[in-house]
């Protein structure tokens, strides 16, 4: 079975011209090969979309979710809209060529193209999973740090495109390089005026008591996926589940708190901003579990 695959299509959006008139909808790819074309806005300006899925045994997770969420942030950087089940059989196609592995994800991108084109750029890239196991159960070192906007930014200024999953990820990697500079995994933002935010891959899960919290909606941060998933999981063992605007001071109150994301799962916080931090294990164990079986 191949270690990755990658799948290429004709018309990313109905409401764009097919880049070939009368080919298919989408074809293979080598993955080596040169693909996108060096004008390509999402090259030049980091101008386009993305997604990624976790897979399990085959079977994609949160398939409609992680595609409507596609759409969503395409809207927000006004781009064609994607046509939503040419993207669900590319990627369906792209998990079944890579073979029932135990765990892989697929990575969706739709670029704006080349400028002027009027055609986005749109392919699937599916690939093998690393081993997250050790991180799932022994958790992971987080410093928070503030990401320089309020936490209203998104109602205040929407051309900041704050909740879409873009492409201009520099900020992202930068922040997971300042972690690392201080001994740290991964980040938890704050936002400038004191709320927690996400973190740069993932969304921020605590637990109160009998509660299992997120941060508010509206916050100018991802509608999480696997955070949707995972409440579905509580609800069914007791757990109240909702949203909350939280401090970090308040956060740190928490019993647990997990990083949650698609293809890592729920992460636990093991140490946050240097101090060791509890980690409810059975909890943990509990949830990837049940992440795992929904594949």
């Amino acid at each position: 079975m191949p270690e990755q695959v990658l799948v290429v299509l004709n018309q990313p959006s109905a409401d764009a011209p097919p880049h070939i008139q009368g080919a298919r909808p989408f074809e293979a790819a080598d993955p080596a090969a040169p693909l996108v074309r060096p004008l390509d806005l999402g090259l030049t300006r980091g101008d386009g979309i993305f997604e990624t899925i976790s897979v399990v045994h085959g079977r994609p997770m949160a398939l409609d979710h992680h595609l409507r969420r596609f759409a969503a942030s395409a809207a927000k950087l006004a781009l064609p809209a994607p046509d939503v089940e040419a993207w669900r059989s590319a990627i369906l196609a792209a998990i079944e060529e890579l073979g029932s592995v135990e765990e892989a994800s697929v990575k969706t991108v739709m670029t704006r193209g080349v400028e002027g084109d009027g055609r986005p750029t749109g392919w699937v890239h599916a690939s093998r999973s690393p081993d997250y196991g050790g991180v799932r159960r022994e958790g992971i070192r987080v410093i928070t740090l503030d990401r320089g906007y309020r936490h209203d930014v998104e109602r205040t200024s929407p051309w900041l495109l704050a909740g879409a999953k873009t492409l201009s990820y520099a900020v992202n990697r930068s922040v997971l390089r300042e972690a690392a500079s201080r001994g740290a995994d991964d980040v938890i933002f704050v936002s400038s005026d004191g709320f927690v935010l996400e973190g740069p891959t993932s969304t921020v899960l605590y637990r109160l008591g009998n509660r299992l919290l997120t941060p508010g909606t509206g916050l100018g941060i991802l509608d999480g996926t696997t955070q949707a998933s995972i409440f579905r999981y509580a609800e069914g063992r007791g757990f109240e589940t909702g949203y909350a605007q939280v401090r970090p001071a308040e956060l740190r109150r928490a019993e647990a708190i997990w990083l949650v994301s698609s293809v890592r799962l729920a992460a636990p916080v093991r140490e946050l901003d240097g101090e060791e931090f509890p980690v409810d294990a059975e909890l943990s164990a509990g949830i990837n579990s049940y992440l795992l079986e929904l594949g």
